[in-house]
């Protein structure tokens, strides 16, 4: 992953990567009903066989729709290797070259402050990575999410929100590269154990002013006034202690066409997010699916805990940095010109190590979410009891996930289960708790209200 995503990424939070972007609009017209489950999911003489109604609802995905989710997942298993050679050429550039100290001397000329210079260094540094990089990121944020029909965006308002992306990079990677660089300028044998500290900090940091400060730069949230949503989610918020008084929906569909929602945020900015499509493409038991599984973040405090279990992976990547970097400078500090580990200008070795440990670290990182996901996804069957709801869902999703991966392709790609082990774990819990036919699926909160 280039390093300008990695900080932005850092800025939203370890954590909040836990959960599906949504971005608002306000609903209009009805949601759709809820389809009717496959006979198989309907249960016999009050029997359900899970694996028969898994199996039943991934049939109802056409073969054509399932060939091209098939392609755009499976495609992002090499991007996951190009992203990383990509950056390393990036990176390697800028070492070999000897560009990256002319960079950093550049910066001593125009002042004389250590903070200062780093700031600029990263300036440079930022803008001379996002321009190499733009032809590949053209393909793989613009013109692949357009062969493949998710993305909304022309070309003018994705090379907007590029350059929107580019600037708060800019100012939260200062602050960021400032801070580190001064830690290893006081603290020159253990900066690696406080840049870590750092680090982590600055991602909790992160988490906590992406709802309502980064979101808003992007989407426009509103607060969702439909009762007949509204009323369900409140209704499940407050069974699970969650003090919540507003629903808010943003409008994802300015930029794509997936369905998403989130409970997100920390110390005070929490707030629970819907976006536009999954308003106007999902039944109102389905939302509730949803929502039920968000909660369940929320609820098993998953950002405290996806950022410590991230905050351990990061001390062991400062430490690797830390032991690697001293012997690859030098050995080429005739080519590089980098002085030391607190000279800026040996940042492009820093993230070319960075980004190698990430790489390497890929199915870790992934298990550690997709996890997290599966605790959240049977807390929401628990919570909101809409097993064919949420199987619906899946398969909704399943426009952009692989539905039906092997068991050590999901392992190893997949940040959240797959389609299939979310719908047989919604269909052995209706087989196990909604054991009647009659039962099969509980009623929306909302329609049993009796709301319009």
């Amino acid at each position: 992953m280039p390093l300008s995503r990695t900080l932005v990424a850092a800025a939203l939070g370890c954590a909040l990567a836990l959960f599906a972007p949504s971005l608002s609009a306000q609903v209009t017209g009805l949601s759709p009903r809820l389809a009717a489950p496959p006979a198989a999911a309907q249960g016999v003489n009050g029997h359900l066989d899970p694996e028969a109604a898994t199996r039943a609802y991934l049939a109802t995905l056409p073969s054509d729709k399932k060939a091209k989710s098939d392609a755009y997942f499976e495609g992002g298993y090499w991007l996951i290797l190009w992203d990383f050679v990509v950056a390393a050429v990036v990176y390697l550039i800028l070492l070999a070259t000897g560009l990256s100290a002319r960079m950093r001397d550049a910066a001593e000329r125009k002042t004389r402050n250590a903070t200062l210079q780093s700031v600029i260094y990263w300036v440079q540094f930022i803008i001379f990575v996002s321009v190499v990089q733009l032809p590949w990121s053209i393909y793989e944020g613009f013109v692949r999410e357009h062969k493949y029909g998710l993305s909304n965006l022309t070309f003018g308002g994705w090379l907007g929100e590029q350059a929107k992306g580019l600037g708060i990079a800019l100012v939260l990677g200062a602050i960021l590269i400032a801070l580190l660089y001064a830690i290893v300028r006081r603290l020159p044998r253990t900066w690696w154990v406080w840049g870590a500290i750092a680090g982590i900090a600055f991602a909790f940091f992160g988490a906590v002013i992406a709802p309502v400060v980064l979101v808003p730069m992007f989407n426009s949230p509103t607060k969702l006034t439909d009762q007949r949503v509204v009323a369900p989610i409140l209704r499940l918020a407050r069974q699970n202690g969650i003090d919540a008084t507003d629903v808010w929906e943003i409008d994802a569909s300015k930029q794509s066409k997936r369905i998403s929602a989130n409970v997100s945020g920390a110390l005070g900015t929490e707030r629970i997010t819907l976006n536009d499509n999954l308003l106007h493409r999902a039944s109102l038991e389905e939302i509730e699916a949803v929502m039920g599984h968000e909660m369940g973040h929320y609820v098993m405090n998953h950002v405290y805990k996806g950022l410590m279990e991230f905050g351990i992976l990061i001390v062991i990547g400062f430490a690797l940095v830390a032991w690697l970097f001293e012997r690859l400078r030098a050995r080429y500090e005739g080519s590089w010109k980098v002085r030391g580990i607190g000279d800026p200008a040996g940042l492009p070795l820093v993230a070319l190590l960075f980004s190698a440990y990430f790489f390497v670290m890929t199915p870790v990182l992934n298990t550690i979410v997709r996890t997290q996901e599966y605790e959240a996804d049977v807390f929401g069957l628990n919570t909101a009891r809409q097993p064919d709801g949420f199987a619906q869902i899946a398969i909704k999703l399943s426009e952009y996930r692989k539905l039906d991966p092997g068991p050590w392709e999901e392992r190893i790609f997949f940040d959240h289960p797959s389609g299939r082990t979310r719908i047989f774990t919604a269909m052995r819990w209706k087989a196990e708790n909604l054991p009647s036919a009659n039962d099969a699926t509980t009623p929306s909160a909302s329609s049993v209200s009796g709301n319009p």
